[in-house]
């Protein structure tokens, strides 16, 4: 089944959370793997480096020439520049991707949405995002699914807010945990009653290769949604507990009113309050497509899964790396 063994892949992207994880799972997999980044980066097994940035088109295309799958993993950190360069850097994705005759992956969000589509949204369900950020994220899907339709087949896995031992760059690791320290409390970002979904980076990734393990059956231009770790208030809390062994943890709530006051004028807290919806309301990611196609989906169980990322990030001791066995569906 696996045919894509010896062949070369681009990780645009690959410095970050989820660009690492997939060009880990790719390596893993046998795929030649090689990763885009405008600064010099440690080396890393499996993994072959190319100078460029992700803005210049000649730069993304010399770095995909032979690959048979670019990963659009590129993200500006902290909802930077959002505006100015999500699309640039897809259209460069996208311009290679059709040199090369290369599928493109992207990582996708729950951004696309607006509250009519909650609480349970499948690949199917309507797009008309209320907010900035959303409307870009169904700019650039629409701009992907223009491109499968003039031969460069697409793969999308949306999936909720990301976690695991390479993401630091993220709720987990910056709002409900404090790296770099031993966890003294832990904050809780959602309303009391909401359900919120959470990703493992290492399960979605490794259910994206598992799904282009199967590329003969997948269409032009694909979606899937990856349901992982759907967690009412508290439980994300009450498993770092669990992980630190400090059943008394204090657990604070997100001081939203602060982010909303200062919304004006700093530019994260802005960027932060317009996504607040998505710890209001419940937000359930369909995923019954993704498992009648793979009929396992990678899922690493919550303690394990908070426990490694808790030591990557350097709050408790141990090794970082566990990755738990799929689970039926």
């Amino acid at each position: 089944m696996n045919s894509n063994k010896h062949c070369i892949a681009l990780v645009v992207g690959a410095a970050g959370g989820i660009g690492g994880e997939v060009a880990a799972a790719l390596a893993r997999r046998g795929w030649t793997v090689r990763g885009l980044t405008r600064r010099p980066m440690p080396a890393r097994p499996g993994l072959e480096w190319a100078a460029g940035d992700a803005m210049v088109a000649a730069d993304v295309a010399r770095a995909a020439q032979g690959a048979r799958l670019i990963v659009h993993a590129a993200n500006p950190p902290g909802y930077r520049n959002w505006g100015k360069l999500v699309l640039p850097m897809l259209d460069n994705t996208i311009a290679a991707a059709k040199a090369e005759g290369a599928r493109i992956l992207l990582p996708g969000t729950v951004y696309n949405f607006g509250l009519e589509t909650f609480p349970l949204v499948d690949e199917t369900a309507p797009q008309a995002p209320t907010t900035r950020k959303g409307r870009i994220r169904v700019e650039m899907e629409r701009r992907l699914k223009a491109a499968s339709a003039d031969g460069t087949p697409v793969l999308i896995v949306r999936a909720g807010d990301f976690f695991g031992p390479h993401a630091g760059n993220n709720w987990f690791g910056q709002m409900v945990i404090k790296p770099g320290r031993p966890v003294t409390s832990v904050t809780e970002p959602a309303t009391r009653g909401v359900a919120h979904a959470w990703a493992y980076l290492p399960d979605l990734a490794e259910t994206m290769v598992r799904i282009l393990d199967r590329s003969e059956r997948l269409g032009a231009f694909e979606v899937f949604h990856f349901g992982g770790h759907l967690l009412g208030w508290g439980e994300m809390a009450a498993s770092v507990r669990r992980a630190t062994g400090r059943p008394k943890l204090p657990v604070m709530g997100f001081p939203w009113w602060l982010v909303t006051a200062l919304s004006p004028v700093v530019p994260l807290f802005r960027e932060m309050a317009e996504m607040r919806y998505l710890w209001r309301e419940p937000l359930v990611l369909d995923d019954r497509k993704l498992r009648a196609f793979l009929g396992e989906v990678p899922h690493t169980p919550l303690d394990a899964a908070v426990g490694a990322s808790l030591r990557a990030l350097g709050c408790l001791e141990g090794p970082a790396e566990i990755v738990g066995e799929p689970v039926r569906a």
